[in-house]
């Protein structure tokens, strides 16, 4: 599969990936395999959540039937909900994904990530204009990340690595890096306050 991911993005193109949590076949190693697998293929935008049983599906009548159904949908996946009662238990989820959000969008493995991810891509040649809303994107990533960001360090490094090593790249993890401010913040929510729902569903 980290194969496959790598031969699409020496293709020119950028992966995206979907995670879940929460199968009845999951076991505790579930939680290392999914960070050791983002990591490994370089997939930058990784949206983790946890399992849930839309209203309607084969999976919420089975839920259902298995009296391990909660009332609580919120019908979005990675807002750090479940409407069902996992086989794992409640704690071990919840602790198991506070853990993968932590990790996957930590300062040191994402921009970890991106380096793995830009070392591999290989961009169709595309003429880019320089106008005026790149360069002040630019200046306010400098501020916000590489002055006053806990993850100044690693901004700097793959500031200069991908502007001397990979130069055609560099807007590029300039954009990244902005993602991953943005997915630290939100995440940050959802670690904190992973929400399942307390009630059984009434019949």
């Amino acid at each position: 599969m980290v194969e496959s991911v790598k031969l699409l993005q020496s293709a020119g193109l950028q992966v995206q990936g979907g995670f879940i949590v929460g199968f009845d076949s999951d076991k505790p190693s579930i939680f290392q395999q999914q960070i050791d697998f983002i990591q490994r293929s370089g997939i930058v935008t990784a949206m983790v959540g946890m399992l849930q049983a839309p209203p309607g599906t084969s999976l919420y009548h089975r839920m259902e039937k298995e009296d391990r159904l909660l009332n609580k949908f919120s019908g979005d996946n990675v807002d750090g909900s479940t409407n069902i009662i996992p086989k794992m238990g409640q704690e071990p989820l919840l602790k198991g994904y506070r853990v993968v959000l932590d990790q996957i969008y930590s300062p040191k493995l994402y921009y970890e990530r991106v380096r793995t991810f830009l070392r591999q891509y290989r961009p169709p040649r595309i003429k880019y204009h320089l106008e005026p809303q790149y360069i002040l994107a630019l200046g306010r990533s400098i501020f916000q990340l590489g002055i006053r960001g806990i993850e100044r360090t690693h901004y700097w490094k793959l500031f200069f690595w991908s502007l001397f090593r990979r130069p055609r790249l560099f807007p590029l993890a300039i954009t990244l890096s902005i993602y991953g401010y943005h997915f630290r913040r939100v995440a940050s929510l959802h670690v904190a306050k992973p929400i399942i729902g307390e009630q059984r569903a009434q019949n």
